[in-house]
């Protein structure tokens, strides 16, 4: 009787553990079609990109483009979550749905154009040259033979390729993040580093211990948009109602003002 007893016990419990299972995949399923019909959006971000999106000191992600996001998902009457990613494998990321959408100064290239489609661009930026004060390093054309560091991945690697100066480097490091750019640069395992200009200006800004200059000369102007993956034109439609109603309603004019002291957002690249 006990061996009987122990028997359908054992069965009891496999059916039960078979009944959450289904419960289980039931709930996954209802996760993915969440984040697939937009009740849920996903956002990959480099989350030491400040001050885009970035963690505070209560390791929370903070930042213009979280600001501005979070606004948006209110609009679209969405959920929104935040997921870290390896900026280098952002494209990647898009493409096996694990993120719907990267937001993150995500500047427009023709590079990118081609593998993501974009809002229209909300932010202007430019790619500035970072150097050491007192460095010998006064114009770009002085960064001949010398060490200079960008962030993997990101479009001032792009930006800098493509200007025949960088040919005469003695090398071009590439650093998962722009703050570790600039660390080496500070202890002069690098000459100079090119990076976004709204990154920069914002890291000097709350470090003004850091003896840095920025140069006059850059490696080109550009902008931010918001990418999707190629063909997700609903969710891009849909985002860029939000993205013009919080500029008409100078909610994003906000947003700017508490990050950068100003009102710098645009809304499209002719405005």
């Amino acid at each position: 009787m006990k061996k009987f007893l122990s028997i359908l016990l054992a069965m009891t419990l496999c059916l039960g553990a078979a009944g959450c299972g289904n419960n289980a995949s039931d709930e996954t399923a209802d996760a993915s079609g969440a984040a697939s019909t937009g009740e849920k959006i996903i956002v990959g971000l480099d989350d030491q990109f400040p001050p885009m999106g970035f963690r505070d000191e209560n390791n929370e992600i903070v930042g213009f483009d979280i600001d501005l996001a979070k606004a948006a998902a209110e609009k679209m009457g969405v959920e929104i979550e935040f997921q870290p990613i390896d900026w280098d494998s952002k494209e990647l990321e898009l493409n096996s749905d694990k993120i719907q959408l990267i937001w993150n100064g995500l500047s427009i290239t023709d590079e990118r154009l081609e593998a993501m489609d974009f809002t229209k661009p909300y932010l202007d930026n430019k790619m500035i040259i970072i150097v050491n004060e007192g460095s010998d390093i006064k114009t770009k054309a002085d960064l001949a033979g010398k060490v200079v560091g960008v962030q993997d991945g990101s479009s001032a690697v792009d930006a800098v390729e493509a200007d025949d100066i960088h040919n005469s480097f003695a090398d071009m490091p590439k650093f998962d993040t722009n703050i570790l750019a600039l660390a080496d640069l500070e202890v002069g395992r690098v000459d100079a580093v090119v990076a976004d200009q709204v990154v920069a200006r914002y890291y000097l800004a709350q470090n003004p211990d850091k003896k840095f200059v920025i140069l006059d000369e850059d490696f080109g102007s550009e902008v931010y948009g918001v990418a999707a993956k190629k063909g997700n034109t609903e969710l891009l439609e849909k985002l860029q109602k939000a993205l013009d109603e919080l500029y008409d309603e100078g909610v994003s004019a906000s947003i700017s003002e508490k990050w950068f002291g100003e009102d710098i957002v645009i809304n499209g690249k002719d405005e």
